[in-house]
């Protein structure tokens, strides 16, 4: 386990969190606002589809796994369980620490913090992990569209002759085939996203706010609202402004050929319904040549 801080609040609200918090909250939320959303995250995305469809196309014989952003584990600890050898990594510490009880008694499991922009992911691995959207939801200084491509080549650089890379790829409503205005950017007014008590009693909102799309750099802005009421009646809001790069599939397609990719699969949903003009979302499971 982390050894741990104490953070207060300007009421009379005070919690423990993890050392080194520094830089590693989701676009830098308030540590209270993070360790809300890491919990909030762990109830509300509970669905096993992608982790049904992962095991699927990587097979039965066990393989050694790099998952990119693994967050609290929702796909890292069932691979484990399927027994792959896995490691993840993450720069959200909130998130990390939810792992250790869902692993409890596996032993071909590892995860560390680290900002998958900047550090180094390792070598030697059959299968690299970049699920649950997480090209569209890289947190970093680095230029969008350069970090997604460089996610792309890292998992190369990390991958042995013959291995795979997985995305899970849905720019926040767009069609993948071409720019235009994502559909959450086309509502009449703000949308409440996530809601509910953390794991310290804290009522929570996470509320999108609508933006804009640049079709010259394919760069969508928007904003996050949060609302937290405390257990003891405090409360505390945070507006956060958001920008993200919107990839089409025809530039995913292009970052992988160049980093030595040949595609393998493609598909707009788990049940693997092929790609048509109309696809939000893409999963491409590719091989290194």
């Amino acid at each position: 386990m982390l050894d741990s801080i104490k953070y207060k609040w300007d009421g009379d609200y005070t919690l423990t969190l993890p050392k080194k918090t520094e830089g590693i909250a989701l676009f830098n939320e308030n540590p209270i606002i993070s360790k809300w959303v890491a919990d909030i995250y762990d109830q509300k995305v509970t669905e096993t589809d992608e982790v049904d469809f992962l095991l699927s196309v990587i097979g039965n014989e066990p393989k050694r796994i790099l998952e990119v952003c693994c967050g609290s584990g929702r796909i890292l600890v069932p691979l484990a369980k399927a027994g792959h050898t896995v490691i993840g990594i993450d720069i959200d510490t909130f998130m990390l620490d939810k792992i250790l009880a869902k692993s409890a008694g596996l032993e071909k499991i590892e995860w560390h913090k680290a900002d998958a922009v900047h550090d180094d992911w390792g070598s030697g691995f059959d299968v690299v992990v970049l699920a649950d959207n997480i090209l569209f939801n890289i947190v970093s200084d680095m230029d969008y569209k350069r970090a997604q491509e460089l996610f792309i080549k890292k998992a190369a650089s990390s991958l042995v002759p013959g291995g795979y890379v997985y995305i899970a790829y849905s720019p926040g409503g767009n069609n993948i085939t071409k720019p235009g205005q994502s559909q959450s950017h086309k509502d009449n007014g703000n949308r409440i996203v996530w809601e509910g008590t953390d794991n310290d009693g804290n009522y929570g909102k996470m509320i999108l706010i609508p933006g804009s799309f640049n079709s010259e750099t394919s760069l969508n802005s928007f904003g996050r609202r949060f609302e937290l009421t405390f257990a003891n009646g405090g409360e505390l809001s945070q507006n956060i402004d958001c920008v993200k790069h919107f990839a089409t599939l025809e530039q995913i397609h292009g970052w992988l050929s160049d980093a030595g990719f040949i595609i393998e699969l493609e598909c707009e949903d788990f049940d693997k319904n092929p790609i048509n003009d109309e696809s939000c979302e893409v999963k491409i499971y590719a091989q290194k040549k």
